[in-house]
C-alpha cells in the first residue's frame, strides 16, 4: 500500500536538514522554512559560529524557542554523513525533508584535472547527497511517512563551459542522481533539483562585475537568494514535483556563456 500524503500544516512541524546552512545560500533557506514553521537543523562543518547565528535567527523567525539546532557532518566522510539524520532524528524525533545545499567549489580545468579533485567533489557535492536521500527513504519507511530531498543543482548544466571542471561533473552527476533516485524511492520520497543562476557574489568578483553579470539574464537579473529559497520551500510544499528540476535563473541558462561567471 502507497503511504499516506501528509496532510497541510498538521499540528507537529515538520523538520528540514540543510545542509551549509550556516552562510550565504543555506542560511537563506533556513530561514525561509523557518518561517514557513519547519523546524530546521542547521549543518556545518567549519562555519560553527556562522550556524550558531542562523539556528538563532531561525527560532527568533519561527517564533518558536527550540525549533532550530546546529548539527556538524564532514560531507566528504561517508561515516560523518551517515550519521547526520540519526543525529536531527535524535533533537527532533522525526525528518520530512533534506535540502542539500553545501557545494565544495574549487577551480579545476580539463588540463589540470587529477582523481583527487575529481573525488573531492564527488564525495562531498554528490555522495553525501545520495546517502542523505538514502536515509531519509529508510527514516520515512520506518515511520510510514512521506518526504522529500532538493538538490541544489547549477544553471551551468543546461549552459556549459568547461571552467570548474570536477564541480561540474559532480553537479552533473547529482542531477542524473536525482533523477534515479525520484524512481527509486518513490512513492514514499520525492527528489527535486533547483539551479540557481548567479545568485552571490565571491572573492573572485567585484561588487561592480557582479552587478554587471546578474543583469546578463533575459529577464534582466539572475536569481536572488530569496528566489531560490522560495523555489526550495514550493518544492517541498507540492506534492507532485519530482524526478525534475526547476531553474532559478533570470533564464541565464537561455545564454552562451564560454567561462564561468567568476572568471569572466
Amino acid at each position: 500500500m502507497a503511504p499516506t500524503p501528509p496532510t497541510p500544516h498538521t499540528a507537529s512541524p515538520r523538520t528540514a536538514l540543510v545542509t551549509g546552512a550556516g552562510k550565504r545560500l543555506g542560511r537563506e533557506i533556513a530561514l525561509t522554512l523557518a518561517r514557513a514553521g519547519w523546524n530546521v537543523a542547521v549543518h556545518h562543518r567549519h562555519s560553527v559560529q556562522e550556524a550558531r547565528a542562523t539556528a538563532a535567527d531561525c527560532e527568533a523567525a519561527s517564533g518558536r524557542p527550540g525549533s532550530a539546532h546546529t548539527v556538524f557532518a564532514d560531507l566528504a566522510d561517508e561515516t560523518s554523513v551517515r550519521a547526520l539524520l540519526p543525529a536531527v532524528v535524535k533533537r527532533f524525533g522525526a525528518v520530512d525533508a533534506v535540502v542539500n545545499s553545501a557545494s565544495t567549489f574549487e577551480h579545476d580545468s580539463a588540463q589540470s584535472f587529477d582523481y583527487g579533485g575529481m573525488e573531492t567533489h564527488l564525495r562531498a557535492n554528490t555522495g553525501a547527497a545520495v546517502v542523505l536521500a538514502q536515509a531519509l527513504h529508510e527514516h520515512l519507511t520506518a515511520r510510514d511517512g512521506t518526504g522529500a530531498v532538493v538538490n541544489l543543482l547549477d544553471q551551468k548544466l543546461w549552459n556549459m563551459n568547461p571552467d570548474f571542471f570536477s564541480y561540474t561533473l559532480s553537479k552533473a552527476a547529482l542531477e542524473a542522481a536525482t533523477t534515479m533516485l525520484a524512481l527509486a524511492l518513490a512513492p514514499r520520497l520525492r527528489v527535486v533539483g533547483v539551479a540557481p543562476g548567479l545568485t552571490l557574489t565571491s572573492h573572485m568578483l567585484s561588487d561592480e562585475k557582479f552587478a554587471q553579470l546578474h543583469r546578463q539574464s533575459p529577464l534582466g537579473r539572475s536569481s536572488t537568494p530569496a528566489d531560490v529559497a522560495s523555489a526550495v520551500a514550493f518544492v517541498l510544499d507540492n506534492g507532485s514535483i519530482t524526478g525534475t528540476t526547476l531553474l532559478v535563473d533570470g533564464g541565464q541558462h537561455l545564454m552562451r556563456f564560454e567561462r564561468d561567471f567568476s572568471l569572466m
